[in-house]
């Protein structure tokens, strides 16, 4: 979906505020700084109210967390990853030129925008695995059957436990994405529970 200024700035705004109406989870690149508080600005300007919560999974904030590439930019990650690369423009002079109703510019500029919403999934998909709090996919699903909390497949592994300070869970994998998770069952029986301390302090 590609919306502009060209097809008029309200309608362009109202239909992002209705896709975030319908989101449970919106995935973007640098949106929590950036994009969101952007939208807010536009959805404030022209009389909304502020759309339904969701979940924001921001992968820049995971580039940055899990990793240390040599520059966290969108298309140097993707190209180091091999998913592809930004369509390559001018700069602000395309902008200018955009703003000057120039309209090989427009094209251009749709160009560009479409690819950085071709490279998301992608690097999303890429990324999964290592996304901390991501939502979690079980909630979403009309199943009692245990899936992966970042993907939502049923092909879990089971691969060794997961012990904290009092307590041991059965660790699973996701023969999927390859995320870790832990069952919610304790393992340990009521007497080997009593004999186990936990820190004073």
């Amino acid at each position: 979906m590609f919306s502009s200024v060209q097809q008029g700035e309200a309608k362009m705004v109202k239909r992002i505020y209705a896709l975030l109406e319908e989101a449970d989870a919106v995935v973007h690149y640098n949106g929590k700084k950036f994009d969101i508080p952007k939208l807010n600005a536009e959805f404030i300007k022209f009389g909304f109210s502020p759309p339904a919560t969701y979940k924001q999974i921001d992968l820049l904030s995971v580039a940055r967390g899990q990793f240390r590439f040599a520059s966290n930019k969108l298309d140097f990650v993707a190209q180091h990853l091999g998913l592809g690369a930004k369509v390559q423009h001018k700069g602000m002079d395309l902008w200018a030129e955009c703003m000057d109703g120039d309209p090989l510019a427009w094209k251009q500029m749709e160009r560009y925008n479409k690819q950085d919403v071709r490279l998301l999934p992608k690097l999303y998909k890429k990324l999964l695995p290592w996304i901390v709090n991501h939502p979690n996919y079980a909630l979403y699903l009309d199943t009692v059957r245990p899936v992966c909390m970042n993907c939502g497949s049923s092909h879990l592994q089971k691969r060794g436990t997961a012990k904290t300070p009092t307590q041991v869970y059965q660790r699973y994998q996701c023969n999927s994405c390859g995320k870790w998770m832990r069952g919610k069952d304790m393992l340990l029986d009521k007497k080997k529970r009593a004999s186990i301390l936990s820190g004073a302090n």
